[in-house]
């Protein structure tokens, strides 16, 4: 599996990666999207959410998934068109965003053999997807993969490094103990 780059934030408050900048301005032209949205359909409640989520669609957003596996957050985002080396994930204690950016923009139709694309959902310009955690992650454990499209990133709850790491010291008290024992009776 392809590897992406992984930018791990160790402080929910470190907001210094421009990747943080970058994803402001496409939450804010979500917002004025869901807006114009909401605008067209006269200002009537009950529909707001689904005006934001259709604007998250049509902006830059990626189908995803989030999944809870034992002590692991496994999240899926669809990167249909891209390449590992243009995947960037960014990952603090209580989220990761995934950024797709490619360095060759397309205007105009391209050429693929003898056949030339004239339209494609395939992303071209850059995407970016934000996935809160349900709670926190230990970021030194996030991994991430990329293959057939799809980007898988891994991170283990904060509570179950916590708990490792408890249980750890356990049993190495309990080994130490065991030597002493037989040191003594000798």
């Amino acid at each position: 599996m392809a590897k992406p780059n992984i930018e791990k934030v160790p402080s929910s408050k470190e907001r210094a990666l421009p990747v943080f900048a970058e994803f402001e301005q496409v939450v804010e032209r979500i917002r004025e999207r869901a807006h114009e949205l909401f605008a067209e359909h006269g200002f009537g409640e009950g529909r707001d959410l689904e005006h934001w989520y259709k604007a998250e669609r049509e902006i830059c957003w990626p189908t995803a998934e989030l999944l809870e596996e034992g002590k692991y957050y496994i999240s899926k985002v669809a990167l249909a068109g891209f390449e590992a080396k243009d995947i960037t994930v960014t990952a603090t204690p209580n989220e990761v965003i995934a950024k797709a950016a490619t360095t060759v923009k397309k205007s105009e139709p391209e050429t693929k053999g003898r056949a030339t694309i004239r339209w494609s959902e395939f992303r071209s310009e850059d995407v970016y997807r934000r996935i809160e955690m349900p709670g926190e992650i230990d970021v030194k454990s996030v991994t991430a993969d990329f293959k057939n499209g799809i980007l898988t990133v891994k991170a283990m709850k904060a509570d179950a490094v916590t708990k490792t790491a408890s249980k750890k010291k356990k049993t190495k008290k309990k080994t130490t103990r065991k030597k002493v024992r037989v040191k003594a009776s000798k």
